[in-house]
């Protein structure tokens, strides 16, 4: 076997063992010990491939990401009906999160713990993301009429106050409850509401004449 084929298979044996430790921990629980002993992996061999534990969680959190958003961009939101598109963006959600219950740890921990001193790439890893529900919000406010005072950029940009004001409530929850997950399905159940709430604080009131 050749030496670079080992490498990306002692890299690949890393990864997988460390998506298993971040998928059933939060990042300040995980540890490289119990990595490197739950898998007959060298801390060496380790550190050979990571620069460190920081290092080794984004890659998780980046393999995670990438393959979520993957498999979102794979739904066909082609209606303008804005329940019928959050359904099945939901029901895709829960589909991918039931497939890997691992990356449903790790995405949710991102988003409720999410370690202060990555938060920077944190933030460029789900740019990608972010940027597919930017793109399936714009798309829905494209279709109805907005109020007045309201354009797209604006009404795009209260969206995305609205889930960071979303996200920070959940966050705040997370350090008073030990319960995890629960605050997961409490999350998923309130999202559509949030995203309906949204949405029509910034359509136009119909009046009667």
């Amino acid at each position: 076997m050749k030496k670079e084929e080992k490498s990306k298979i002692s890299c690949e044996k890393i990864l997988n063992a460390a998506i298993a430790e971040f998928g059933t921990k939060s990042y300040s629980d995980a540890s490289l010990n119990t990595i490197c002993n739950s898998n007959q992996i060298s801390k060496g061999l380790i550190y050979h491939n990571f620069k460190n534990k920081d290092e080794l969680y984004l890659r998780c959190l980046e393999v995670c990401f990438t393959e979520f958003t993957a498999f979102l961009q794979k739904a066909c939101l082609d209606t303008d009906d804005f329940h019928e598109n959050t359904r099945k963006l939901l029901e895709l959600r829960n589909e991918f999160f039931t497939r890997n219950p691992y990356y449903s740890n790790i995405f949710f921990h991102s988003i409720f713990q999410p370690p202060r001193h990555l938060l920077k790439e944190i933030r460029n890893i789900r740019r990608e993301f972010d940027n597919f529900h930017a793109g399936y919000y714009r798309k829905t406010i494209e279709s109805i009429t907005l109020r007045k005072e309201m354009d797209e950029e604006t009404a795009m940009e209260y969206f995305f106050i609205f889930q960071e004001m979303f996200n920070c409530y959940f966050q705040v929850k997370a350090y008073e409850t030990s319960d995890f997950y629960s605050l997961v399905a409490d999350h998923e159940t309130k999202l559509p509401n949030m995203l309906d709430i949204i949405l029509y604080g910034i359509a136009e009131k119909e009046r009667n004449v």
